[in-house]
């Protein structure tokens, strides 16, 4: 298993910096229209097809700034492959079905957020994923994946 070794900032040993926490959180699916316009329907159930986007958004409560988050995504078996954008932070467990990503943001209105695309050789079934700002758990989301195939 990775180390989970926090790279955050650390906000709750000071008293100048302020403890970051959620006022809302939300998993769901993002659809991305042919002009670029996304939406995004909350749903802890999400189908299994080729470029279909799941994911998390955290509201951060009274919070604009810097923050880094570490999104630890636990899949049912392995998928075929794991891949994430240019210059992301991610580590596997040593069985892949875990994944730690971690990422630092600039927040103008406190949304934090994070989406995976489905690609062939992704698994169905139970998944989880935890978000976490300086180790502390700030949204926790189980989900299904439903494949159509029969």
């Amino acid at each position: 298993m990775p180390s989970l070794a926090d790279n955050s900032r650390r906000t709750d040993n000071s008293s100048n910096t302020q403890l970051i926490t959620a006022s809302k959180a939300e998993f769901g699916v993002l659809r991305v229209d042919p002009q670029g316009q996304s939406s995004f329907t909350p749903s802890t159930r999400v189908l299994l097809y080729q470029s279909g986007k799941y994911g998390w958004r955290i509201q951060l409560k009274n919070y604009r700034g810097q923050v880094t988050w570490r999104e630890v995504l636990r899949l049912p078996k392995p998928p075929e492959t794991w891949a994430t954008e240019d210059g992301e932070s991610l580590s596997l467990s040593a069985d892949s079905m875990q994944a730690v990503t971690t990422r630092t943001v600039y927040t103008t209105d406190g949304t934090i957020e994070n989406f995976w695309t489905m690609v062939p050789g992704d698994p169905g079934g139970q998944h989880q994923i935890q978000v976490y700002i300086d180790n502390r758990l700030i949204g926790a989301f189980d989900f299904e994946v439903i494949s159509l195939k029969k």
